[in-house]
């Protein structure tokens, strides 16, 4: 029974790889082969759900394929079925179901329809990847799908200033989870001393036997999921970004922000579940941010003016009763209540439309006065406070801004004294002569040996800060991120002695999709004359095959799953020890600075409205 679920991964992979081959012209066909990968998918799933409740309804667990093996690490894909994914992936493929079906006439004649559909494949490729993923490096591999193709359809209306904006937000929150989750692996890695998959986190004894003796990395490794998982289900302090979210298509906020993608966070939590059961300061904390959340959440969405934000924070009030289920340990009733929610979120999406048409004629003829509510047993004074945070959304975009991403970009206008020249005439040489020292290590003293791994992830740090704030010249911002990732893989070389094939594994995506950046922006720089990044440029519309490519190189870049530095990431961090917090952290941090910084770049020079357009465009949302 284990090699049938090679077979669910196999299927959208398969329809998503037909559909980029289809003409953009042909609707028709690209609909039909969307809603029929997705119906094969759903209607195989029930009889094998027949077929495995028939059998018992036994774990399964698929440990298929080595990416890469060395004397202490092992990175390899797995694969896990029990009652959990089974209710993911029933949900899953009948929203999917509904929705490409719903979309084959709502996005007629849209220009986008095939890049809606190309996406749409690429999100539920990723979802199943997730949610059948049996260790934590197979679920880092859907994870970074989800965010990408999240990115893209919030975007989807890419010739607009807001939904670019908002898309990059979106990003930006979702690069703060990916780099949690890097760290939890990063720490689980020191704790088991291997690639530990969920079915051996289910044994209660191994668990508890190691985190007798290890209490203080359980507890940072339920923390950093628990922030991924904040982030990914939009709890506290992260719940704004989901509002944003609904820039994007209809369908695409039914499937994603409504159903599927926002409960991710909630699947984290429940796969992980035998690794905290028995943490109580983290079960706690679980349940304290679903209940704050929640009570926010609910104020929130009764005073929202947007339907599609009303239903966005309703459901986010709901996701966060959900963290407390899975906080009190009912995880039945926590995956009934996820099946609920996303049905209904997803109904009152597509329905959203026609919702609005009906209120705005009957307001004319029916009107209602408003029926007293719980606040009215309220003093005013506080009634009336309570509306205004609610109003204001509890100033969590100034909380987010004023304490995460201004800091950001204070230090990096403070590095405004950098240009490419210093950093050409500087920098380089003193990499170089870090490979020097790094070739004749024994002769380092080891005081300053000591030091160094720590000293050179600090300049990597310098170069991603002054390449995400720089506003000026692309390519200059795109040559710092390059820069980082030399710096990290320099800093990790001193740290400890390996063989440099990890460094070689790492590099090699980001050298080669580095270069082909470069060329993108360089063969653009030719074409338009000026791709300063002070504004978006929307080259996209002109040029789109540039803008395919530099997407790439982009993911590329970044350590998607389409280059040897995914895995290199990952093994870069095996070779940080538990105890080296301080390289930890710059590292991370280069990380999620780095990501955004890319994604910066790509958005700035290829979406939004055009450069050269005559037209008046909206630059703030309702």
């Amino acid at each position: 029974m284990n090699f049938i679920l090679q077979f669910f991964i196999l299927i959208p992979l398969l329809g998503f790889v037909i559909s980029l081959l289809i003409p953009k012209e042909k609707e028709t066909i690209l609909s039909r082969v969307a809603f029929t990968s997705v119906g094969i998918h759903f209607v195989s799933f029930q009889v094998f759900l027949i077929y495995w409740f028939w059998n018992g309804h036994p774990v399964l667990n698929l440990k298929e394929i080595v990416l890469f093996r060395s004397t202490d690490y092992e990175f390899l894909i797995d694969f896990y079925f029990d009652a959990i994914t089974a209710v993911y992936l029933f949900v899953g493929s009948l929203l999917t179901f509904l929705v490409t079906t719903y979309s084959r006439y709502y996005l007629h004649r849209e220009p986008g329809y095939k890049r809606f559909f190309n996406t749409v494949l690429f999100f539920y490729l990723g979802y199943t990847v997730t949610i059948f993923a049996g260790n934590f490096e197979t679920l880092f591999i859907g994870w970074e799908i989800l965010g990408i193709s999240s990115f893209l359809l919030i975007a989807f209306y890419r010739d607009r200033y807001l939904p670019v904006k908002n898309a990059v937000k979106v990003f930006s929150i979702y690069r703060i989870g990916d780099v949690g989750l890097i760290l939890a692996m990063w720490m689980s890695h020191h704790l088991w001393h291997e690639n530990i998959t969920f079915l051996k986190l289910s044994n209660f004894e191994l668990v508890s036997d190691q985190l007798l003796t290890h209490s203080w990395i359980g507890i940072f490794v339920s923390i950093m999921i628990l922030i991924s998982a904040m982030a990914k289900s939009a709890q506290l302090p992260f719940s704004s970004w989901l509002p944003r979210a609904m820039e994007g298509p209809t369908p695409s906020s039914a499937i994603f922000y409504g159903s599927l993608s926002v409960h991710m966070g909630v699947f984290l939590l429940l796969r992980t579940f035998p690794f905290w059961e028995h943490q109580l300061s983290v079960r706690i904390l679980i349940a304290a941010v679903g209940l704050l959340t929640s009570f926010m959440a609910t104020g929130m969405a009764r005073v929202q003016s947007s339907i599609k934000s009303q239903i966005a924070y309703s459901s986010i009030a709901q996701i966060g009763l959900i963290f407390i289920e899975v906080a009190a340990g009912w995880w039945w009733l926590a995956l009934f209540h996820f099946a609920g929610n996303a049905f209904l979120r997803t109904y009152q999406l597509l329905v959203s439309p026609s919702v609005v048409t009906y209120q705005i004629r009957e307001q004319f003829y029916n009107f209602v006065p408003r029926k007293a509510t719980v606040e009215d047993s309220l003093p005013k004074k506080i009634e009336y406070s309570i509306y205004m945070l609610c109003l204001k959304e509890w100033n969590l975009d100034s909380f987010m801004y004023k304490y995460l991403w201004n800091p950001v970009k204070w230090a990096g206008r403070k590095l405004g004294y950098l240009t490419t020249e210093r950093v050409l005439t500087f920098f380089i040489p003193v990499y170089v002569l870090g490979i020097v020292l790094l070739y004749f290590e024994n002769l380092v003293p080891a005081w300053i040996h000591q030091q160094l791994p720590v000293i050179f992830s600090l300049v990597g740090l310098i170069m991603v800060l002054k390449a995400f704030t720089e506003r000026i010249h692309a390519r200059m911002s795109w040559i710092l991120v390059i820069l980082n990732h030399f710096w990290v893989a320099l800093s990790i070389s001193f740290n400890e002695h390996f063989e440099y094939s990890h460094t070689l594994l790492y590099l090699s995506g980001i050298g080669v999709f580095g270069l082909l950046g470069y060329f993108c922006l360089l063969r653009l720089k030719l074409l338009e004359g000026t791709i300063d990044l002070d504004q978006f440029h929307g080259h996209s519309f002109k040029h789109p095959k540039i803008a395919l490519v530099f997407l790439l190189a982009c993911l590329g870049v970044s350590g998607f799953p389409i280059t040897p530095t995914f895995v290199g990431e990952d093994l870069i961090f095996t070779h940080i020890h538990e105890d080296q917090v301080l390289l930890a952290l710059f590292t991370s941090l280069s990380f999620i600075i780095d990501g955004l910084a890319i994604i910066r770049i790509y958005a700035r020079v290829f979406l939004g409205p055009h450069v050269k357009s005559i037209y008046e465009m909206a630059y703030r949302s309702s």
